[in-house]
């Protein structure tokens, strides 16, 4: 074989790698972009769902909300007074349960909103009632997973309080001004509705008076 000819079989040869390989490249190419192609567009139909779940699940709770809750108690009117000195809620008798106040007389200074893991001032939460907060209190000792759930309701919104409260009638408490409810669980279908209907609600004497810049350092 001549020099000339096997320069043009190795350039020949060296010519069907390199096609070989763009077309390997061109392949890969088309398999990666069909694959992510896949990958978003199932991203974005689990995200569709979720939203579209979270929305029907606001709208169940804003319907909860707009008729009676069962179980919710209101009290007799009581005046919005500020006093220099409220004595804590004890119980009755030995032994004895309490619940918070849902209103009266109260601390001048507000209970900053927000999750506390020491008992509050019921004076000063009080206070935060009266601007439209909603205050849940919890048995100490409650299970920590339910306590989670009520520290993630708090922090997901402003006019919220949660503390522990010593000789609590019912493992969850949760008042607004006027108002209670009693449940078992954090996870009671009530509790949301609750929140939606009476933070902020037609009950509050004060409605969007600051709940914070008061009392209080929340975790």
């Amino acid at each position: 074989m001549s020099k000339s000819d096997a320069k043009s079989r190795s350039a020949s040869e060296l010519g069907r790698v390199r096609a070989q390989q763009k077309a390997r490249e061109k392949r890969r190419r088309v398999i990666v972009i069909a694959a992510s192609s896949v990958l978003v567009l199932g991203l974005a139909a689990i995200v569709t769902s979720v939203f579209a779940g979270e929305i029907q699940r606001n709208a169940a709770i804003e319907r909860a909300a707009s008729e009676p809750i069962e179980g919710v108690t209101e009290a007799p009117a009581a005046p919005a007074v500020h006093v220099e000195s409220v004595p804590e809620p004890t119980p009755a008798e030995p032994g004895g349960t309490v619940l918070p106040p849902t209103g009266g007389e109260h601390d001048p200074v507000v209970q900053n909103c927000g999750v506390y893991t020491s008992p509050v001032a019921t004076a000063k939460a009080v206070h935060s009632l009266e601007h439209g907060a909603v205050w849940i209190t919890y048995r100490p000792g409650l299970d920590e997973k339910q306590v989670g759930v009520l520290t993630k309701l708090v922090e997901a919104r402003d006019y919220t309080l949660l503390s522990p409260m010593d000789s609590l009638s019912s493992p969850v408490v949760l008042t607004a001004w006027g108002t209670q409810l009693e449940v078992d669980d954090a996870s009671d279908p009530r509790v949301e509705p609750f929140l939606a209907k009476y933070r902020q609600g037609e009950q509050t004497p004060e409605p969007g008076a600051p709940c914070t810049g008061g009392s209080g350092d929340p975790a």
